[in-house]
């Protein structure tokens, strides 16, 4: 058995992707990962080859901070994603059984289209529940297309989220489909998520809510088991006083990044703790060379989480899920996506605050601190920890055993 898995997204897109084919490699079942090329290393220390996909994320990131991007529409870069990913896993899905994909709609359509010529299963699997149509949450606004403030029907919404999603991509992925002798599709969201879809998330965390159109398989949030020792200087700065802040956006470009920095060191100093600034892809610096604050790079958060004080965080699902099960509180300061929602469900279950915008001032994070460093926001954050559940992909490998029919 061999199941192909694309993802075309940053790392809270491709991690999970990677701890499913941990366990599928664990079941006997082999995987093959598709991804954006930032992601080699990552592949690596789990033992697995990568297919690249598509242009470096990270690159296209800065440059959509920095407006350094290449002056297309939306269409032509969508034309040019699912060229580039169907050139790149059409062969590498030979004798495949399965095909599973997430991120970007037009990366996912061609994962569509390699599945419909092999004539396999495909699944679509979503991390967060706004992503896919539902009665209980409007959709999210695509860039250029702003949900209209007059309609609240949700439902209303959803329709006009599909005719969005037709008129930036139906044109491209039906010129596609045509050149390699597939039928055209008529609704572009039903095609990519199915009837069917999967939601990957903490069903504590991030409830699929009920009654809902679709019939989503919940299985569970897909962990990658990281049992990497945290570096040497890392262990000596936490040895060495009290738990500190956790402050990093991930894979997430900032604007303004030293403000940003300065913002947060001044804001946690404030609170009387010290500073563990994350670099990730904003290239986060210190402001100061003080002993209360110290720098990483790429650690393993499931490690490191349970020794901080809080977490500071863009929001993503899989920083808002490691920081869960670690009981650590949070301050979600969601930058775009599915941020908000993180942001929200962080703020509803009391575990944490939700900052007012994507620009931390150190009024604004000084505020959403002294929610997050209360007792209770603690004590509610330990308490959830132990009622997220690990083994959403052990069930992800059982519906795909369910869809090959073995």
């Amino acid at each position: 058995m061999r199941v192909l898995l694309l993802s075309y997204g940053s790392r809270g897109d491709v991690e999970p992707m990677v701890g499913l084919a941990v366990r599928l490699r664990e079941l006997g079942v082999e995987a093959r990962v598709c991804a954006p090329p930032d992601f080699a290393e990552l592949l690596e220390g789990a033992g697995l080859p990568l297919v690249p996909i598509g242009r470096s994320l990270k690159e296209m990131a800065t440059e959509a901070v920095t407006g350094a991007a290449e002056p297309l529409s939306m269409s032509e870069r969508a034309a040019r994603l699912i060229a580039t990913t169907y050139e790149a896993v059409v062969e590498v899905a030979e004798g495949c059984d399965a095909v599973v994909a997430t991120g970007l709609v037009p990366a996912a359509a061609a994962a569509r289209a390699v599945a419909d010529e092999r004539g396999v299963p495909y699944s679509f699997v979503s991390y967060f529940p706004n992503y896919l149509p539902s009665p209980h949450h409007p959709p999210l606004a695509w860039p250029g297309r702003p949900l209209p403030a007059d309609v609240t029907d949700n439902r209303v919404l959803w329709d006009l989220n599909a005719e969005a999603l037709n008129d930036l991509f139906g044109e491209p992925v039906n010129a596609h489909r045509a050149s390699i002798g597939l039928p055209p599709v008529d609704d572009v969201r039903a095609h990519v998520f199915t009837d069917r879809p999967w939601l990957a998330a903490d069903a504590t965390l991030a409830p699929w809510p009920r009654p809902a159109d679709l019939d989503v398989a919940q299985t569970g949030v897909w962990i990658r088991p990281d049992g990497r020792p945290l570096p040497a200087d890392l262990e000596a700065f936490l040895e060495a006083g009290t738990p500190p802040v956790f402050v990093g956006f991930g894979s997430m470009p900032v604007r303004d990044a030293a403000d940003v920095v300065r913002a947060a060191v001044e804001a946690v100093r404030a609170h009387g703790h010290r500073v563990l600034l994350s670099r990730g892809w904003a290239g986060l610096a210190l402001t100061d060379e003080a002993d209360d604050c110290f720098a990483v790079g790429e650690v393993n958060q499931q490690a490191l989480f349970g020794r901080v004080a809080a977490v500071v965080h863009h929001g993503g699902a899989g920083t808002t899920t490691t920081a869960a099960r670690a009981g650590a509180p949070q301050v979600v300061v969601p930058q775009m996506a599915d941020q908000p929602y993180w942001a929200g469900r962080v703020a509803e279950l009391g575990i944490g605050a939700a900052h007012e915008g994507p620009t931390p001032t150190t009024a604004s994070l000084s505020a959403a601190l002294a929610t997050a460093l209360t007792p209770e926001s603690r004590s509610r954050a330990k308490d959830l920890a132990g009622a997220i559940r690990t083994d959403g992909t052990t069930v992800a490998a059982e519906l795909l055993r369910a869809a090959i029919g073995r």
